[in-house]
């Protein structure tokens, strides 16, 4: 998923809509509050397009922001200002790379990849292999569960049940969707079973694990309410 902040309707859209013909999942936001939003309620981004003349905090504070709460997403500020003095601020803020305006889609698109790319390989992980929720970091790659900082023992029933929760956060995932990803289709209409797992799940994740939402009826998702930066 790529984040792009841009308050140009016509820009934000022509870029979300190259993105995603180009393989990338995309969502547009007009300001900082509504970047900051999302971040509270869905699954990290794996890169942030930044353009830096916002309403409210322009993009600079909200860089600031972002990297101090934040360190491990890339991003790329997007802005009509093209003096050096504008990219050594942005670059030495801790941006990632820096595009101006007007920029050919195409370009724009070749410097995301190389940015993940760079990024990925520093940290010696895919970015698609990482979820962060609230306090909750799941790494798929080595398998690793962290609440908190600390490391949290799952079974594997209930590690696939938090990964599937994490990569459909903000959206309610069914106990019948669960019970078909996690346990096969044989046990269609055991709901009980899924009731079980998200009980121990909850008490091994401990204060973290209120993010973990019932969704009376219907089944669970993973809420962020409240600040975190």
């Amino acid at each position: 998923m790529i984040y792009y902040v841009e308050d140009d309707s016509s820009i934000r859209e022509l870029v979300i809509y190259t993105l995603q013909t180009t393989g990338f999942e995309a969502k547009g936001f007009e300001n900082g509050k509504e970047l900051f939003d999302a971040l509270k309620t869905r699954a990290f981004p794996k890169l942030i397009l930044l353009d830096i003349m916002l309403p409210g905090e322009d993009g600079l504070v909200l860089l600031n922001r972002l990297k101090t709460a934040f360190p491990d997403i890339p991003i790329i500020m997007v802005t009509a200002k093209n003096s050096e003095y504008d990219k050594v601020k942005g670059l030495d803020s801790g941006a990632d790379d820096y595009i101006s305006k007007p920029f050919g889609m195409m370009e724009l698109v070749a410097r995301i990849k190389a940015v993940i790319r760079r990024a990925e390989k520093a940290s010696g992980k895919s970015l698609e292999s990482i979820y962060r929720c609230g306090k909750i970091v799941l790494d798929d790659e080595s398998h690793i569960v962290t609440a908190d900082n600390t490391a949290v023992e799952l079974t594997l029933k209930e590690y696939e049940l938090l990964k599937t929760l994490m990569k459909n956060a903000g959206r309610v995932v069914t106990r019948d969707m669960l019970l078909e990803n996690i346990w096969g289709y044989e046990n269609i209409g055991e709901t009980r079973t899924v009731d079980v797992h998200v009980r121990t799940l909850r008490q091994k994740l401990g204060s973290c694990s209120e993010i973990i939402k019932t969704v009376r009826g219907v089944g669970y998702k993973i809420q962020i309410n409240g600040d975190v930066i």
